[in-house]
């Protein structure tokens, strides 16, 4: 089932850990970056081990929940540290966040390796999200991650960041009046979405920063699915049945797109079908499969 909520829990925070794994949320992400200041990092790569540890088992994080790990930027002195911390815990993945080459991520991936034969674990076991467009200068690379040439078997997805792309041109605005991206957002966020289309992995839509205005989220959620997006990012627990509700396919939904298969596996020669007064062709079928997969 695809990662419908990505909840970020500051891994310095023993309180906020402590309710983490019951917020309903498809994937924890225990965050080692932006939410914990620079002397609080030893302390959060402990608390996180601790936390991937106790939480291993389905007994205590249930079948479905997934543990991932946002780790420091590549171009700092502490990612390394940050993976050795937390990799003997076997965390389903890791967040690279600020990415600005693929050559980043075939570093952060053999590095991977090397600890998953340290640690036991099967080789490429760990996924990578990569977080594209945080700046500037990550948002002209996002192209290179579509690349044929660029290949990597741990990639999970990838999701991007509104908040650092403001903070890295100084916009003032991230919406408009109306609520929609503006064009610079909107650009970045569908290079994202294209970006992982063509690889043929999730796209993740950013947070909504404003965590108390739940209707907003509601639309903002409900458009990204429409749009194409698998799963979105969360800054607080109340968001996540708001995120899993919009990305959770409606019974009408799932009862359209199984009549599609059926027609389509009665008459399997078939290139095109009427369903229901519609012309129904193979997309159809291909976009009818993808719902039910995330059921």
């Amino acid at each position: 089932m695809p990662i419908r909520s990505w909840l970020f829990v500051p891994g310095d925070s023993e309180r906020k850990l402590a309710k983490a794994a019951g917020a309903g949320a498809d994937a924890v992400v225990i965050d080692l970056e932006d939410a914990v200041p620079e002397a609080a990092k030893p302390k959060a790569r402990e608390l996180a081990l601790q936390w991937l540890h106790v939480h291993r088992t389905e007994l205590t994080a249930g079948p479905h929940l997934r543990r991932w790990v946002r780790i420091n930027a590549l171009d700092t002195l502490h990612w390394r540290d940050d993976l050795a911390a937390v990799a003997p815990a076997a965390p389903h993945g890791i967040v690279a966040p600020k990415v600005t080459s693929p050559e980043q991520l075939r570093m952060l991936a053999a590095e991977l390796y090397e600890l998953e034969q340290r640690a036991g674990l099967p080789s490429g076991q760990i996924a990578i999200m990569p977080m594209l467009g945080e700046s500037a200068a990550a948002a002209l690379a996002i192209p290179a991650f579509a690349d044929p040439g660029f290949t990597l078997n741990r990639l999970a997805g990838f999701g991007w960041g509104s908040e650092d792309l403001a903070r890295s041109v100084g916009a003032q605005r991230k919406r408009d009046e109306a609520g929609r991206w503006t064009d610079l957002f909107r650009h970045v966020r569908t290079q994202v979405l294209l970006t992982a289309g063509a690889k043929e992995v999730a796209a993740i839509e950013t947070i909504h920063a404003d965590f108390r205005d739940l209707d907003a989220l509601a639309r903002i959620a409900g458009e990204a699915c429409a749009d194409g997006f698998s799963g979105m990012l969360a800054i607080h627990p109340a968001q996540v049945p708001v995120i899993n509700a919009a990305f959770t396919p409606s019974e009408e939904q799932i009862a359209r797109a199984r009549a599609i298969v059926q027609a389509f596996a009665q008459q399997p020669e078939a290139g095109a079908l009427q369903l229901d007064g519609a012309m129904i062709e193979k997309p159809h079928l291909a976009q009818a499969r993808l719902l039910l997969s995330r059921c």
